[in-house]
């Protein structure tokens, strides 16, 4: 006769190593001093086994013939429930000590072929000091969206909007792993689109004028700090690629012979490979550098550490020291002033200086123009920028 709950509740252990009550198609209720238990007894090729379907009261008697049941679809369609249910208890172990820490630096070693070395170093950065302290030691299945808010809004209060919308992308991605490996079913960050307050666009400070481009290109040329500071500083004036650009630079990808620096596509902005030609006097600072960084990997390594890149601050830090202020002239200040004066001044070709600057150019077809357009008329016009660059240095000095 099937149980009821009535008895269920009030049944109590008759003699000393408990009580066996069927509920009919292998199920029963074992009743000892320690508890109420749910057993299911099934054959499985050939060999009786007992299942634990829970216990009582926190397992039901209806909760437990549901649980029968799904164990009976499964002896049905070939599987051991037994099995199946350590399996399950293992998965979800295993799930429960995926902590994000642990899945955003597995996610970071798997891609960081796909990152330059100054953003990896940004990232590791930013989940360092933002996020591990706050959400590193949670299970990553159990994070809320209002945790990842949380923890973005703290660097949004003082005053770092961009960082924290970057921070909330670098989570999603973590999630988005997670969520192919299989231990999440979905990137709970796109819940918080919206949630940020959007980040000021911010023009960067460059000067503009032929004269005192002439005057900056002096203090550069009369600078007397370290050299390769100095190095980066002409540099950036020379080939006016975006400063992580350059600080990534590597002996690997300069062609002395071709009088080409081949950028990846991994290190670019727009993720397309990119060539940058190098002028007599570009060609003649990195000839003069190489006794001194050839060894290491990077062109320009850190003033500290051969196996960095240099800072992010170096060149910053140089125009400080040589009187420009942050409103005046920054590190990605030369791009703007390049691609003013090569318009507006020396009237160079507009679609040229897109291609020099690794902005998105779309032909007449609308396709995607490759690292290789226009080469040799690129090449002479940075040449043309070098020459200028010497000429109104000298020229207004007098």
């Amino acid at each position: 006769m099937a149980l009821t709950d009535t008895f269920v509740k009030k049944v109590k252990p008759l003699k000393e190593g408990g009580d066996k009550y069927s509920d009919g198609d292998g199920m029963y209720l074992l009743v000892t001093t320690a508890g109420k238990y749910w057993r299911l007894d099934y054959r499985y090729l050939g060999k009786r086994k007992t299942l634990a379907l829970g216990v009582y009261p926190s397992t039901s008697l209806a909760k437990a013939r549901l649980k029968r049941a799904d164990a009976k679809i499964q002896l049905a369609d070939g599987i051991d429930p037994g099995l199946a249910k350590r399996e399950d208890k293992l998965r979800r172990s295993e799930i429960a000590n995926q902590t994000f820490e642990a899945v955003a630096l597995s996610w970071l070693s798997k891609t960081e072929a796909e990152r330059a070395a100054t953003t990896q170093e940004k990232v590791i950065g930013w989940l360092r000091k933002d996020l591990f302290p706050y959400i590193g030691a949670l299970p990553i299945s159990t994070i809320k969206p209002r945790d990842v808010l949380i923890t973005v809004q703290r660097m949004e209060a003082r005053g770092a909007v961009e960082s924290a919308h970057r921070v909330r992308q670098v989570c999603g991605q973590v999630f988005r792993f997670a969520v192919a490996s299989g231990l999440i079913e979905r990137d709970i960050t796109a819940d918080l689109k919206g949630a940020l307050a959007s980040p000021k666009k911010t023009h960067y400070a460059a000067i503009t004028d032929p004269k005192r481009v002439g005057a900056l290109m002096r203090s550069i040329y009369g600078y007397q700090g370290h050299p390769y500071a100095i190095a980066a500083l002409k540099l950036s004036a020379l080939l006016f690629v975006r400063p992580g650009e350059l600080r990534a630079a590597e002996w690997t990808e300069i062609d002395f012979d071709a009088a080409e620096w081949r950028i990846p596509g991994v290190k670019m902005k727009m993720k397309v490979d990119h060539i940058v030609p190098l002028s007599t006097q570009a060609l003649d600072i990195l000839k003069k550098l190489e006794p001194m960084t050839g060894h290491a990997t990077y062109v320009l390594p850190s003033i500290r550490s051969d196996d960095r890149c240099m800072s992010e601050n170096t060149v910053s830090a140089a125009l400080r020291s040589m009187g420009y202020t942050k409103d005046e002239m920054t590190a990605h200040g030369f791009r703007a002033m390049a691609r003013t004066i090569l318009d507006e001044v020396l009237g160079e070709r507009v679609d040229l200086l897109e291609h020099q600057l690794a902005h998105a150019v779309i032909d007449p077809n609308g396709r995607a123009y490759n690292r290789t357009a226009h080469l040799p008329a690129r090449k002479q016009l940075m040449q043309r920028w070098a020459n200028y660059l010497d000429e109104i240095r000298k020229a207004y000095a007098r």
